[in-house]
């Protein structure tokens, strides 16, 4: 068996990562990583000093029955990449990478077309991250290079995600 590659790497550092998150819905772990130095991690889980889903039992979209990508103004969660960003110095994380790992909090199974909200897009864009390595299977996954959010504004509007 050879050497894990580095993106696996990583995006099994963030797999970990995701064990913290507290959502009921979908769990996912990030983490920023700059000349191969983890800068920060994150993972879902609601704001500092307030209950998390897990711990008061609902989870208020899946209550409602809201669509995957829509109404996250319902959910008490800071995003995963939101978490990371907070906890990083944007000096740090301008040319760095965002790796992204989601699974289903009941089922643990890998989300199937995971992505960045596109308020979480809007902050990557700020953070100066460079490019996400988001996993699609244990060994699969994809590149999205950030320019090319800027470069196609539409990206901005699609409502895949969480």
């Amino acid at each position: 068996m050879g050497r894990r590659d580095k993106h696996n790497y990583y995006l099994d550092i963030a797999e970990t990562v995701l064990e913290r998150g507290t959502c009921l819905r979908r769990n996912y772990g990030a983490i920023i990583v700059k000349n191969d130095e983890i800068i920060s991690t994150g993972y879902t889980g609601a704001p500092r000093g307030r209950k998390n889903c897990c711990d008061i039992g609902v989870c208020m979209r899946e209550k409602l029955n809201v669509p995957r990508g829509t109404q996250y103004e319902l959910c008490r969660s800071v995003h995963a990449e939101a978490n990371a960003i907070i906890s990083a110095s944007r000096r740090d994380m301008i040319g760095a990478v965002l790796y992204l790992v989601g699974k289903d909090a009941k089922t643990k199974e890998l989300v199937k077309n995971a992505n960045s909200c596109t308020m979480c897009k809007r902050m990557i864009i700020n953070a100066g991250i460079e490019k996400i390595v988001i996993r699609d299977t244990d060994n699969d996954y994809r590149i999205i290079e950030i320019s090319d959010w800027i470069e196609n504004d539409d990206s901005l509007t699609e409502e895949i995600g969480y």
